[in-house]
C-alpha cells in the first residue's frame, strides 16, 4: 500500500448509492494515503464538489436525485470545476455506455466489478502522481 506524500495531499470524492460499496472503497483509498469524502446521490455530490474542492471525483452513473451523467455534465459546464478529473465507476458496461461516459466528460470509464489495481492506476494517471 503506497502511502506517499503526493497521495496524502489528494482529496477524492467518491459517489455511489450503495453504502457498503462506498465504505469499502473509502477504506481502500484511505489505506493508499488519500483523503476521501463521500456522497450518496448526485445533488449531494455537486454540493460537496463546490464546498470541498476535491482533486478527483469517482462517480457512479446510477444515482438518486441526479444521475452520474447529469453530475458529470454539470461539472464540465462549470468554469471553476471543469478541470477536476472524473473517473466513472459503474455497473453500466456496454460499449454505448462507455462512449457516452467519455463524450459527457469522464476521463476514465471503469466498470464494476473492477480490479482495485486498475482503479489505483487510473487515479495515479489522472492525478499525475
Amino acid at each position: 500500500m503506497a502511502n506517499n506524500n503526493s497521495a496524502l495531499k489528494k482529496k477524492i470524492l467518491t459517489v455511489d448509492d450503495e453504502v457498503d460499496f462506498l465504505k469499502i472503497l473509502k477504506l481502500r483509498l484511505e489505506a493508499n494515503g488519500y483523503e476521501v469524502i463521500t456522497a450518496f446521490d448526485g445533488e449531494e455530490a455537486l454540493e460537496k464538489i463546490k464546498s470541498q474542492s476535491p482533486d478527483l471525483v469517482i462517480l457512479d452513473i446510477m444515482l438518486p436525485k441526479l444521475n452520474g451523467e447529469e453530475v458529470c455534465r454539470d461539472i464540465r459546464k462549470d468554469p471553476v470545476l471543469n478541470k477536476i478529473p472524473i473517473i466513472m465507476l459503474t455497473g453500466k458496461c456496454t460499449d454505448v455506455d462507455r462512449i457516452v461516459g467519455r463524450v459527457i466528460g469522464a476521463d476514465v470509464y471503469i466498470t464494476k466489478p473492477f480490479d482495485f489495481k486498475e482503479l489505483s492506476s487510473a487515479i495515479k494517471k489522472v492525478l499525475q502522481i
